[in-house]
C-alpha cells in the first residue's frame, strides 16, 4: 500500500472481504500518510454520505467534526471499522474491519507489546529508535508488521522499563525491578516469537526481548503543558515556534506532506487550530493545541499546547 490510490483501494477492498466472509480482517500497522488516506474514506457511523475528507478545505473540518480530534472509528462500505495501535496516541494503527453488532462475537487486535532491554545494562550504548528499527528490519521482518517504538524515559531522564511477567498489575508495578535501557515495541503476534528467539543485538548491546501482558504505565504517552508566543494562530507559525524553525523550513514540512492534523495531511499552512486539535510533524514530535491564552504588550497571541514527551 505505498500510493494514496492503493491504501484507498486496499482497504476497500478489505473492507468488501469482511462483509463478504462475515469475519473480522485486519490491515497491518499503517503509517501516518496511510493513516491519513483511512481518514480520507472513513464515514461517519450512522451517516453514511458523510465522509472525514479533506480538512483542508475551509469548511469541511468544522461540518464533520466540529474541530475536534477525528475518531478511530467509522464505516468503510458497509463495514465498521476502527484503527488501533496497541495503546493511546499511537501514531502506527492496524485498521480493523467488523464489530461486535455485525458480527456477533469481538476479536482481539493481533497486536503484541514487546519489551525489549539490555542483558548487562552496565554495558549497555545509549540506542536510539533507529537503532531498534534498524535491528528488526534486519531480521528480514517487513516495516508494515512493526508498529510504534517507545523509548519511556525515566524521573531521572534516563530510560527505564519494568522487567516483570505482568507489568500492569498492581503488585507488579510495586515489585518490579527497573532496568535501564528498557524500550517497548508493539508488533503484529504473527512475528513476536521469531523476534524473541532471533533478536540478540541491537547495535553491539546484547539485548533480551519478552512479552508483555498488559501495557506499562511508562508507555502510555506523557503531555507536558507549556506557553509559547506566536504572531497569530496558523498552524505553521505554531509549529515553527515549537521546534525551533524558520518559516521557509515550517513551510517546507506542508509542501512535503509532512505536517498532519488529526491524522490528515494538511496542504493549508495557513489554518487556525482549535482546542484539541492533535497534530503530528513527522521527524519532529506530535502536540495537542490547547487554545489560546490572550495576547501579549506587542500584540503577540500566547498559546497553549500539550507536547508529546
Amino acid at each position: 500500500m505505498d500510493t494514496g490510490i492503493d491504501v484507498k483501494k486496499r482497504l476497500n477492498e478489505l473492507a468488501e472481504k469482511a462483509y463478504r466472509e462475515n469475519r473480522y480482517v485486519f490491515t497491518d500497522f499503517l503509517n501516518i500518510s496511510q493513516m491519513s488516506e483511512y481518514y480520507g474514506i472513513l464515514k461517519k457511523t450512522g451517516e453514511s454520505e458523510k465522509e472525514y475528507s479533506d480538512i483542508n478545505e475551509s469548511n469541511s473540518f468544522e461540518k464533520f467534526v466540529g474541530g475536534l480530534n477525528l475518531p478511530s472509528e467509522g464505516v468503510i462500505g458497509q463495514v465498521d471499522c476502527r484503527a488501533f495501535g496497541g495503546t493511546q496516541g499511537c501514531e502506527r494503527c492496524v485498521v480493523r474491519f467488523g464489530s461486535l453488532e455485525m458480527f456477533g462475537y469481538e476479536e482481539p487486535y493481533p497486536i503484541t507489546l514487546l519489551r525489549i532491554y539490555p542483558a548487562m545494562a552496565k554495558y549497555a550504548e545509549q540506542l536510539t529508535h533507529r537503532d531498534y528499527l534498524g535491528s528488526l528490519i534486519g531480521l528480514g521482518l517487513e516495516r508494515e508488521k512493526i508498529g510504534d517504538i517507545v523509548i519511556p524515559r525515566g524521573a531521572d531522564g534516563a530510560r527505564s522499563g519494568y522487567n516483570s511477567e505482568k507489568s500492569g498489575s498492581s503488585e507488579a508495578k510495586k515489585s518490579a525491578k527497573k532496568i535501564k535501557g528498557a524500550v517497548y515495541v508493539f508488533v503484529i503476534e504473527s512475528i513476536a516469537d521469531y523476534i524473541i528467539e532471533n533478536l540478540g543485538y541491537v547495535k553491539h548491546t546484547n539485548v533480551r526481548v519478552e512479552r508483555c501482558d498488559e501495557v506499562p504505565e511508562e508507555v502510555v504517552p506523557h503531555l507536558e503543558e507549556m506557553s509559547v508566543i506566536v504572531s497569530s494562530n496558523r498552524i505553521d507559525a505554531i509549529v515553527a515556534k515549537l521546534y525551533n524553525l524558520s518559516r521557509e523550513q515550517s513551510l517546507k514540512l506542508f509542501v512535503e506532506g509532512k505536517v498532519f492534523l488529526n491524522g490528515i495531511t494538511m496542504t493549508s499552512n495557513a489554518r487556525p487550530l482549535k482546542a484539541g486539535d492533535t497534530i503530528s510533524v513527522r521527524g519532529n514530535g506530535k502536540f495537542i493545541f490547547d487554545g489560546e491564552g490572550g495576547s501579549t504588550r506587542k500584540e503577540k497571541l500566547y498559546v497553549n499546547v500539550k507536547k508529546y514527551v
